[in-house]
């Protein structure tokens, strides 16, 4: 377990390489939400959504899909959803950064959390998330669990917790020298 906690550190670390000064669009904050389903149930009082089969949440550039959904909203007005794959495909999330025309953030995993009041996106379960400028791959990582906390532009990728040595490795990085990223901007 011990060789587990400094495989994470380590890649923590290194993962604050694939950190850019690009941000989620600031845009989105003010755009409606946007949801389709085959089914949706709405508590008005509560602020609470439930949606069952092709779940599609659109708010501005932000697009994640899956299979189940639920998204509540905050008295702020802040949205926190939760969306789940299913055994044949994973939900997935997108979102245009600020900054350089054509770059993306785009991840998938059985699970997609998000956090609209921190930025914070949660993929959990055979995750990867992915930078793209021009449909192009720039950097990617893969793991059980991603984090991507957009406001301090830190990544964290973590194994199950009932992970074992002999399964690694856990996550994997794939990183774009900096440099040459940005000259080809």
């Amino acid at each position: 377990m011990i060789f587990l906690r400094k495989l994470v550190l380590s890649f923590s670390l290194l993962t604050s390489c694939f950190i850019t000064h690009a941000h989620a669009e600031k845009a989105d904050q003010d755009k409606p939400v946007i949801l389709e389903a085959e089914k949706v149930s709405v508590n008005d009082v509560q602020q609470v959504y439930e949606l069952d089969g092709q779940v599609l949440l659109t708010k501005g550039s932000i697009l994640i899909t899956g299979e189940k959904g639920n998204i509540k909203v905050d008295p702020e007005g802040y949205e926190y959803v939760d969306v789940q794959g299913n055994p044949e495909s994973t939900a997935s999330f997108r979102q245009r950064r600020e900054g350089p025309a054509n770059e993306f953030m785009q991840g998938r995993g059985q699970t997609v959390t998000y956090n609209a009041k921190i930025e914070l996106l949660i993929l959990t379960g055979d995750a990867s998330l992915k930078r793209l400028h021009n449909m192009r791959m720039l950097d990617q990582l893969r793991g059980w669990k991603i984090d991507y906390d957009d406001v301090q532009q830190s990544y964290k990728v973590s194994p199950p917790a009932n992970a074992k040595a002999e399964d690694l490795p856990l996550a994997r990085a794939i990183l774009s020298p900096r440099r040459k990223a940005t000259l080809e901007k």
